[in-house]
């Protein structure tokens, strides 16, 4: 009986290319993103007047503020983590090392909970549109039409746009999975391809040395009549 895992197998992903170089091209795109992310941060940080990510109170309509320095640097050192993790992916999807890619389908699948619970919570809580879209800054583009819009338009809009990117997402971890699988099974592959054919005695002890055999008694000698 062929298991899920087999079923749904392949090492082709996009219809046109391997496993392997989709992988390698995803954590590349993924690196070139959080690498443009990085610069905006470290740029923000260095000259916060020019890019004004301070807003004031009067701006959101709250106490709060969006980003200060701390969050800044959180945010950059968790740019920096992802750009790390995407290149070991890179890395181990080219040379085929298989445990390089762990780290990046560990992240994806976390990051593919985390908008589950985005999904679950406009189903559960719908009036959290509403709220989020009343604590945007008054600058913010099309936010009074999008206030008058119906609730339940908006929620049907949201879900199922985050729907279509769940299972967008689903598609790159099948990818990613089926590209481990793969450089996994290749690995033994090669492991067993180089026991079966070298000397067998380099790697297994002498028949003699592995199994005792107890010596032969002589043959009873012959006495004549």
């Amino acid at each position: 009986m062929i298991s899920p895992w087999d079923r749904w197998y392949t090492t082709s992903c996009c219809l046109c290319c391997h496993v392997r170089t989709g992988t390698i091209i995803l954590g590349i795109w993924y690196m070139l993103i959080n690498a443009v992310v990085l610069l905006i941060l470290l740029s923000a940080l260095n000259d916060p007047v020019q890019y004004h990510y301070h807003l004031t109170s009067s701006e959101l309509g709250t106490d709060l503020d969006v980003m200060d320095d701390a969050n800044m640097c959180i945010a950059a050192a968790i740019s920096l983590l992802m750009i790390l993790i995407c290149g070991m992916a890179t890395y181990g999807a080219y040379k085929q090392h298989a445990a390089w890619i762990i780290p990046f389908f560990c992240y994806q699948i976390f990051d593919f909970a985390l908008n589950t619970l985005v999904a679950i919570s406009v189903v559960v809580y719908p009036n959290t549109i509403q709220d989020y879209l009343q604590q945007l800054p008054g600058t913010f583009p099309y936010k009074e039409d999008l206030m008058s819009t119906n609730n339940m338009c908006l929620v049907l809009a949201v879900l199922l746009f985050v729907v279509c990117i769940l299972a967008f997402k689903a598609y790159l971890i099948a990818c990613v999975w089926n590209c481990y699988r793969y450089v996994s099974a290749r690995s033994t592959t090669e492991v067993l391809v180089y026991v079966t054919t070298n000397d067998t005695t380099v790697l297994l002890p002498p028949y003699e040395e592995a199994v005792a055999i107890p010596p032969k008694d002589p043959p009873p000698q012959y006495v004549s009549a």
